[in-house]
Protein backbone atom coordinates (compact mmCIF):
# COMPACT_ATOMS: atom_id res chain seq x y z
CA UNK A 1 0.00 0.00 0.00
CA UNK A 2 1.88 3.06 -1.19
CA UNK A 3 2.26 5.99 1.19
CA UNK A 4 0.99 6.37 4.75
CA UNK A 5 1.26 3.85 7.54
CA UNK A 6 2.60 0.45 6.52
CA UNK A 7 -0.18 -2.11 6.65
CA UNK A 8 0.01 -5.84 7.19
CA UNK A 9 0.09 -7.37 3.71
CA UNK A 10 -0.95 -10.93 2.93
CA UNK A 11 0.00 -12.34 -0.46
CA UNK A 12 -1.22 -15.70 -1.77
CA UNK A 13 0.58 -18.10 -4.10
CA UNK A 14 -0.41 -21.30 -5.88
CA UNK A 15 2.95 -23.01 -5.45
CA UNK A 16 5.25 -23.80 -2.54
CA UNK A 17 8.19 -21.99 -4.10
CA UNK A 18 6.19 -18.74 -3.93
CA UNK A 19 6.66 -17.75 -7.57
CA UNK A 20 3.08 -17.92 -8.86
CA UNK A 21 1.03 -15.19 -7.20
CA UNK A 22 -2.71 -15.73 -6.84
CA UNK A 23 -4.48 -12.39 -7.32
CA UNK A 24 -3.78 -9.10 -5.58
CA UNK A 25 -2.38 -8.91 -2.04
CA UNK A 26 -4.74 -8.16 0.85
CA UNK A 27 -3.94 -5.10 2.98
CA UNK A 28 -5.63 -4.84 6.37
CA UNK A 29 -7.23 -1.49 7.23
CA UNK A 30 -6.43 -1.81 10.95
CA UNK A 31 -3.04 -3.28 11.83
CA UNK A 32 -3.00 -5.94 14.57
CA UNK A 33 -2.25 -4.57 18.03
CA UNK A 34 0.08 -7.56 18.53
CA UNK A 35 1.07 -10.88 17.09
CA UNK A 36 2.75 -13.97 18.49
CA UNK A 37 5.58 -15.85 16.78
CA UNK A 38 6.00 -19.30 18.27
CA UNK A 39 8.94 -21.71 18.13
CA UNK A 40 9.06 -25.29 19.37
CA UNK A 41 11.51 -28.18 19.72
CA UNK A 42 10.23 -31.75 19.80
CA UNK A 43 12.07 -34.43 21.76
CA UNK A 44 11.69 -38.19 22.11
CA UNK A 45 12.18 -39.77 25.56
CA UNK A 46 13.71 -43.27 25.36
CA UNK A 47 13.27 -43.88 29.10
CA UNK A 48 11.02 -46.79 30.01
CA UNK A 49 7.72 -46.08 31.72
CA UNK A 50 8.18 -45.65 35.46
CA UNK A 51 11.82 -44.58 35.20
CA UNK A 52 12.84 -41.62 37.33
CA UNK A 53 13.94 -38.51 35.50
CA UNK A 54 14.28 -38.36 31.74
CA UNK A 55 16.81 -38.07 28.96
CA UNK A 56 15.02 -36.48 26.02
CA UNK A 57 16.64 -36.94 22.62
CA UNK A 58 16.26 -34.35 19.89
CA UNK A 59 13.57 -35.34 17.40
CA UNK A 60 12.81 -32.36 15.16
CA UNK A 61 12.02 -28.67 15.01
CA UNK A 62 8.34 -28.32 14.05
CA UNK A 63 7.09 -25.42 11.95
CA UNK A 64 7.11 -21.97 13.48
CA UNK A 65 3.69 -20.44 14.12
CA UNK A 66 2.30 -16.93 13.84
CA UNK A 67 -1.01 -15.84 15.37
CA UNK A 68 -2.78 -12.49 15.27
CA UNK A 69 -6.17 -10.82 15.34
CA UNK A 70 -7.51 -8.46 12.67
CA UNK A 71 -10.38 -6.07 13.32
CA UNK A 72 -12.81 -5.26 10.50
CA UNK A 73 -14.71 -2.06 11.23
CA UNK A 74 -17.48 -0.44 9.18
CA UNK A 75 -18.58 2.23 11.66
CA UNK A 76 -16.64 4.97 9.85
CA UNK A 77 -14.00 5.31 12.57
CA UNK A 78 -11.42 3.97 10.15
CA UNK A 79 -11.66 5.36 6.60
CA UNK A 80 -11.30 3.02 3.65
CA UNK A 81 -8.65 3.52 0.98
CA UNK A 82 -11.15 5.24 -1.35
CA UNK A 83 -12.99 7.21 1.35
CA UNK A 84 -16.19 5.18 1.03
CA UNK A 85 -17.71 3.36 4.05
CA UNK A 86 -16.12 -0.02 4.71
CA UNK A 87 -18.36 -2.97 3.92
CA UNK A 88 -17.34 -5.45 6.62
CA UNK A 89 -18.95 -8.44 4.87
CA UNK A 90 -17.07 -7.74 1.64
CA UNK A 91 -13.81 -7.23 3.51
CA UNK A 92 -14.21 -10.55 5.30
CA UNK A 93 -15.17 -12.33 2.06
CA UNK A 94 -12.02 -11.01 0.37
CA UNK A 95 -9.89 -12.01 3.34
CA UNK A 96 -11.39 -15.52 3.50
CA UNK A 97 -11.05 -16.03 -0.25
CA UNK A 98 -7.35 -15.28 0.01
CA UNK A 99 -6.30 -17.17 3.15
CA UNK A 100 -8.99 -19.83 3.45
CA UNK A 101 -10.33 -20.33 -0.07
CA UNK A 102 -9.71 -23.61 -1.88
CA UNK A 103 -7.76 -23.34 -5.13
CA UNK A 104 -8.93 -25.69 -7.86
CA UNK A 105 -5.63 -25.16 -9.66
CA UNK A 106 -3.64 -26.89 -6.92
CA UNK A 107 -6.53 -28.77 -5.24
CA UNK A 108 -5.55 -27.21 -1.95
CA UNK A 109 -5.60 -23.98 0.01
CA UNK A 110 -3.03 -21.38 -0.98
CA UNK A 111 0.49 -20.68 0.19
CA UNK A 112 0.80 -17.33 1.97
CA UNK A 113 3.37 -14.68 2.78
CA UNK A 114 2.73 -12.34 5.72
CA UNK A 115 4.69 -9.10 5.50
CA UNK A 116 4.64 -6.34 8.11
CA UNK A 117 7.61 -4.45 9.52
CA UNK A 118 10.31 -7.01 10.33
CA UNK A 119 7.88 -9.92 9.92
CA UNK A 120 8.25 -11.85 6.67
CA UNK A 121 6.64 -15.25 7.12
CA UNK A 122 5.97 -17.92 4.50
CA UNK A 123 3.11 -20.05 5.73
CA UNK A 124 -0.27 -21.73 5.38
CA UNK A 125 -3.40 -20.98 7.34
CA UNK A 126 -4.29 -23.52 10.06
CA UNK A 127 -7.26 -21.95 11.88
CA UNK A 128 -9.56 -18.98 11.34
CA UNK A 129 -12.21 -17.85 13.84
CA UNK A 130 -14.54 -14.94 13.08
CA UNK A 131 -16.32 -13.11 15.89
CA UNK A 132 -19.02 -10.54 15.05
CA UNK A 133 -19.59 -7.89 17.72
CA UNK A 134 -21.58 -5.00 16.20
CA UNK A 135 -24.42 -4.99 13.69
CA UNK A 136 -26.58 -2.69 11.57
CA UNK A 137 -30.33 -2.61 12.12
CA UNK A 138 -30.76 -5.22 9.36
CA UNK A 139 -28.34 -7.61 11.08
CA UNK A 140 -25.39 -7.12 8.71
CA UNK A 141 -22.07 -6.79 10.56
CA UNK A 142 -20.46 -3.47 11.39
CA UNK A 143 -17.50 -4.88 13.31
CA UNK A 144 -15.82 -8.27 13.42
CA UNK A 145 -12.58 -9.81 14.63
CA UNK A 146 -10.68 -12.49 12.72
CA UNK A 147 -8.42 -14.69 14.84
CA UNK A 148 -5.97 -16.44 12.53
CA UNK A 149 -3.15 -18.92 13.07
CA UNK A 150 -0.51 -19.88 10.52
CA UNK A 151 2.14 -22.60 10.30
CA UNK A 152 5.45 -21.77 8.65
CA UNK A 153 6.14 -23.39 5.31
CA UNK A 154 9.44 -24.23 3.60
CA UNK A 155 9.86 -26.27 0.42
CA UNK A 156 12.15 -29.31 0.35
CA UNK A 157 15.13 -27.42 -1.10
CA UNK A 158 14.95 -24.79 1.63
CA UNK A 159 14.56 -27.42 4.35
CA UNK A 160 17.70 -29.13 3.08
CA UNK A 161 19.64 -25.85 3.26
CA UNK A 162 18.27 -25.12 6.73
CA UNK A 163 19.38 -28.54 7.97
CA UNK A 164 22.96 -27.34 7.53
CA UNK A 165 22.76 -24.87 10.41
CA UNK A 166 26.05 -23.15 9.64
CA UNK A 167 25.53 -23.06 5.89
CA UNK A 168 27.23 -20.06 4.25
CA UNK A 169 24.41 -20.14 1.66
CA UNK A 170 21.91 -18.78 4.21
CA UNK A 171 21.51 -15.31 5.67
CA UNK A 172 21.94 -15.06 9.43
CA UNK A 173 20.74 -12.32 11.78
CA UNK A 174 22.73 -12.41 15.01
CA UNK A 175 22.49 -10.28 18.14
CA UNK A 176 25.91 -9.34 19.48
CA UNK A 177 26.60 -10.41 23.07
CA UNK A 178 29.19 -9.08 25.48
CA UNK A 179 32.60 -10.40 24.47
CA UNK A 180 31.65 -11.18 20.87
CA UNK A 181 33.98 -10.04 18.13
CA UNK A 182 33.20 -9.83 14.45
CA UNK A 183 35.95 -12.31 13.41
CA UNK A 184 34.68 -14.88 15.95
CA UNK A 185 31.08 -14.41 14.81
CA UNK A 186 32.20 -14.86 11.20
CA UNK A 187 33.96 -18.05 12.23
CA UNK A 188 30.77 -19.43 13.82
CA UNK A 189 28.70 -18.61 10.71
CA UNK A 190 31.08 -19.24 7.83
CA UNK A 191 33.74 -21.51 9.34
CA UNK A 192 36.34 -18.81 8.66
CA UNK A 193 37.01 -15.35 10.04
CA UNK A 194 38.21 -14.01 6.70
CA UNK A 195 34.94 -12.29 5.60
CA UNK A 196 34.75 -10.02 8.68
CA UNK A 197 35.60 -6.91 6.64
CA UNK A 198 32.88 -7.69 4.08
CA UNK A 199 30.36 -8.26 6.89
CA UNK A 200 31.32 -4.95 8.51
CA UNK A 201 30.69 -3.21 5.19
CA UNK A 202 27.38 -5.02 4.70
CA UNK A 203 26.22 -3.66 8.06
CA UNK A 204 27.57 -0.15 7.54
CA UNK A 205 30.14 -0.46 10.35
CA UNK A 206 33.08 1.93 10.35
CA UNK A 207 35.04 -0.48 12.54
CA UNK A 208 34.79 -3.97 13.96
CA UNK A 209 36.75 -3.90 17.22
CA UNK A 210 34.07 -2.47 19.51
CA UNK A 211 30.48 -3.44 18.68
CA UNK A 212 27.96 -2.72 21.47
CA UNK A 213 26.15 -5.70 22.96
CA UNK A 214 22.60 -5.92 21.63
CA UNK A 215 23.55 -4.79 18.12
CA UNK A 216 21.92 -6.93 15.42
CA UNK A 217 24.20 -7.88 12.54
CA UNK A 218 23.26 -9.41 9.20
CA UNK A 219 25.63 -12.09 7.92
CA UNK A 220 24.71 -12.47 4.24
CA UNK A 221 25.31 -15.62 2.17
CA UNK A 222 29.04 -15.88 1.67
CA UNK A 223 28.78 -15.47 -2.09
CA UNK A 224 26.79 -12.26 -1.59
CA UNK A 225 29.01 -10.64 1.05
CA UNK A 226 30.31 -7.43 -0.50
CA UNK A 227 33.97 -7.53 -1.46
Amino acid sequence: MPGGLNKLKITAYTNGTFTQQAGDPFFVLINPSKYSHGYKIKYSDPQAQGASGGSPDFNKVPSETVKFEIIFDGTGIVPSTNGAPVDVSKQIDAFKALVFGFSGKIHSTKFLVLAWGTLLFKCRLTTLDLEYTLFKSDGSPLRATAKAAFDGYNDEAELERMANKSSPDLSHLITVRAGDTLPLLCWSVYGTSVPYIQVARANGLSGFRSIPAGTQLLFPPLAEAPA
